[in-house]
């Protein structure tokens, strides 16, 4: 999948996060997070901290890649 937005990542997470079963606290408390850290990332908030949403993403088991795309 090709995300283009914070939108997308928030959704995308939001779809891992539920498929595994698991709470936006749940996930706040594993992250060492607020839940409402959780629910700004899932709604797509752009200003979201990377580091934070990158940690969200390792706990859940969701690889990010970075590709070039050719000029």
């Amino acid at each position: 999948m090709q995300l283009i937005s914070a939108k997308q990542l928030g959704s995308s997470i939001k779809q891992v996060r539920l498929k595994l079963q698991l709470t936006q606290a749940a996930v706040a408390a594993e992250c060492g997070t607020g839940v409402r850290f959780i629910a700004e990332l899932e709604r797509g908030k752009p200003t979201c901290e990377l580091e934070k949403a990158l940690k969200v993403a390792r706990m859940l088991g969701v690889r990010i890649e970075i590709t070039e795309t050719p000029d």
